[in-house]
């Protein structure tokens, strides 16, 4: 393959927008960890992606593609702040990880959704991972760029070293350590809680309490907002430290003596280390099944493999979402700042798993998913 420079031509895009032609890079094999979470909207690449899982919106052939956008109202930029005539000129840079498929339509479909949600020009970088922050910083400056919008963790340390006077909204990571997180602002790709938490409460009312098992070097910050969450909801929330896979299956086994599967439920956080996909998670399912406990999860395979449910991202809503934050901060308003939980969701449900669990899901309350399983 040919060499190429860690920074590749901007492409320019306006009221239609054109996706860059990228090389695959390296063979397919374990997700990288700047792509973890992302939702892998109907893309089909391999058997160790497990792509299958998600074809609602997928429109195929992305290389080289081109959208039609069609421009939202000024209404629903519901902040008065962020009116287009209240805008100072510029440009919106979106800068992203320059990667193969299945990751780049991905990215292409957030680009989408912001260049919907942003209604004025926007310039793409699609960046390698040898890329020289000060080389990317002086050509945003160069290009008049007001404000980014970071894809991935490439595209975060990329940005990280930026002019202080060009905010920066971070979009397409798991998480971020609590002291960074108070100096950005931006939407994580962990469904918030409390959006998890409502879908349990209205497919079982009758469940009381959550468990969960997460690696507090990776979700301290989303427990926090998760004990807040499950009290609105009437919920308790048992937490189970485990900061290696040992440790996780200790507390699962804990946990699973003590649960009553008309009153307790598992929740499977976006986790490394408690929701293993080749050790752990295979365990908690097939202890769930037998004691008819339900598992509900943030990753959209689990439910394919037989959690009750799951939230993952919606990719467009994500990036007009990350727009709107954007224009908000090229207007100056900064009250979001921090990384907050995806709100910008789709749902699946896995209809063997509810029958198994006794739980009747009728065809009115199945069409409030986005994907069921198995499919019809």
């Amino acid at each position: 393959m040919t060499a190429k420079s860690p920074l590749s031509k901007p492409t320019w895009t306006g009221a239609r927008y054109c996706v860059p032609v990228l090389a695959f890079v390296g063979a397919v094999g374990a997700a990288p960890a700047w792509a973890d979470g992302l939702s892998l909207e109907g893309v089909s690449t391999s058997r160790q992606f497990e792509l299958s899982y998600n074809p609602i919106e997928f429109r195929g052939e992305m290389q080289g593609a081109r959208y039609a956008l069609s421009p939202i109202s000024l209404a629903e930029l519901s902040d008065p702040s962020k009116r287009l005539d209240a805008l100072p000129p510029g440009v919106l840079a979106v800068v992203y990880p320059d990667i193969g498929e299945p990751y780049r339509s991905v990215f292409a479909k957030i680009i989408e959704g912001i260049e919907d949600g942003a209604r004025l020009a926007v310039r793409t970088y699609p960046i390698g991972p040898g890329q020289d922050p000060a080389e990317l910083g002086g050509l945003l400056k160069k290009n008049g760029t007001k404000a980014v919008i970071a894809l991935g963790r490439q595209g975060l340390k990329a940005t990280s070293s930026l002019d202080s006077t060009i905010p920066v909204v971070v979009g397409g990571v798991l998480a971020i350590p609590e002291a960074e997180n108070r100096s950005l602002m931006g939407i994580s790709l962990t469904p918030d809680p409390g959006l998890l938490f409502t879908r349990l409460k209205n497919l079982m009312p009758g469940v009381k309490r959550v468990v969960v098992v997460y690696n507090p070097q990776h979700n301290e910050w989303l427990i926090k907002i998760a004990r807040d969450a499950a009290k609105a909801h009437g919920l308790e929330l048992a937490a189970y430290e485990a900061r290696d896979l040992a440790a996780a299956a200790r507390a699962y086994e804990t946990a699973f003596a003590s649960t009553d599967g008309k009153r307790d439920a598992v929740w499977l956080p976006q986790d490394s280390t408690t929701v293993d996909e080749n050790t752990i998670l295979p365990l908690v399912l097939k202890e769930s099944w037998n004691r008819n406990v339900p598992v509900f999860s943030s990753s959209f395979l689990h439910v394919k493999k037989g959690a009750l449910f799951a939230l993952y991202p919606n990719n467009l809503e994500l990036g007009r979402t990350l727009a709107s934050s954007a224009l908000a901060a090229m207007s100056g308003d900064f009250r979001r700042k921090g990384v907050t939980p995806l709100r910008e969701v789709q749902t699946a449900v896995n209809l063997r798993t509810a029958s198994h669990i006794g739980l009747v899901i009728g065809y009115q309350q199945q069409r409030s998913f986005d994907f069921v399983f198995p499919e019809p």
